[in-house]
């Protein structure tokens, strides 16, 4: 049970002011209140005292937020070791909207160094940026000795969300498809190591989500034009996934797909993806860091699912 400050004391005068100074008061719903992530898990050991207030939090969020807080001080250890290693560390985090990626990578980089962890989300291309090599802008962000790059969409825009939009042609996007893996294999055999993942919604959680975001002030920044067009072209994008996956799923590049419909056990989930992956001093046991998998699919096993359920689309994951 966490607890929450108060001074005890009503200095309201009943009409709404404060007696000491006049002031309006605000009243807030229940509703209206939400504690800060990590508040619960902080104030587990709180003593009761008049300087406290109880407020009872879902055994399952302060679980969440121990959970979390050990993955973050992971990632800790690993960008320290990557300091002195030289280790350049690459994701890419890809996805249908409203999937969870950016949620995930705020969460990755809320303790680390932004001096040596980056996130990178390109606008779309400019006038110029347009009749240069497709892959050209995203070279100046690939990371250097001892940095963390995280890719909030990528390259792979070519691959789903502009064929199906029309902001490229037939032939660009069957070039693009032959060109990436060359690509990603020589930034592999450089000695980048990289990670890309798909986060995959459902339709139904995905509409919620977007429904959730009209609604919530805090949450409106996110809305976009092409948001009632995701769930109007939803198998279109489908489709583009499944032949995204079938040309760029590679042993030297692979996907992992990460089910996405419990935001939070998709943030663990690919926290402890990578943390698995790398090598780092202090590391946790095996154990602490293994994934779930039914949150956690390698690409080669999304793609037989979508093969097994090419003729039933409504069994398709996101």
């Amino acid at each position: 049970m966490a607890k929450k400050k108060n001074d005890g004391k009503d200095k309201s005068d009943g009409k709404g002011k404060d007696k000491n100074d006049g002031r309006e008061k605000v009243k807030l719903e229940p509703d209206d209140l939400r504690l800060a992530e990590g508040t619960a898990a902080e104030n587990l050991d709180t003593d009761k005292n008049d300087e406290t207030t109880a407020i009872y939090i879902k055994k399952s969020q302060i679980k969440y937020e121990l959970e979390l807080k050990k993955l973050q001080i992971e990632l800790m250890k690993l960008q320290n070791s990557m300091k002195s290693s030289g280790m350049r560390v690459m994701a890419i985090f890809e996805g249908r909207d409203a999937a969870g990626k950016g949620g995930t990578i705020k969460r990755i980089t809320a303790n680390l160094n932004p001096r040596s962890a980056r996130v990178v989300a390109l606008m779309k291309p400019n006038e110029t940026e347009s009749t240069q090599w497709y892959f050209q802008r995203y070279v100046a962000y690939l990371p250097s000795a001892g940095e963390l790059v995280l890719f909030d969409r990528s390259w792979y825009n070519r691959a789903m969300v502009e064929p199906v939009m029309g902001f490229c042609s037939d032939e660009q996007n069957k070039r693009f498809l032959k060109d990436v893996p060359l690509f990603e294999e020589m930034l592999v055999k450089d000695g980048i190591k990289l990670f890309k993942f798909y986060f995959s919604v459902s339709k139904e959680v995905q509409k919620a989500r977007f429904d959730s975001r009209k609604e919530d002030p805090l949450k409106q920044y996110k809305l976009s034009p092409v948001d009632n067009l995701a769930q109007e072209y939803w198998h279109q994008y489908s489709v583009r996934k499944f032949q995204m996956l079938s040309e760029t799923n590679r042993t030297i590049s692979p996907w992992t797909i990460i089910r996405s419909d419990d935001k939070k056990k998709a943030r663990l989930n690919c926290m402890k993806h990578i943390l698995s992956h790398l090598p780092y001093e202090g590391k946790l046991p095996a154990e602490e860091l293994e994934t779930d998998s039914d949150i956690v699919v390698s690409g080669i096993d999304e793609l037989k699912h979508m093969e097994d359920n090419l003729m039933n689309p409504e069994q398709l994951h996101g």
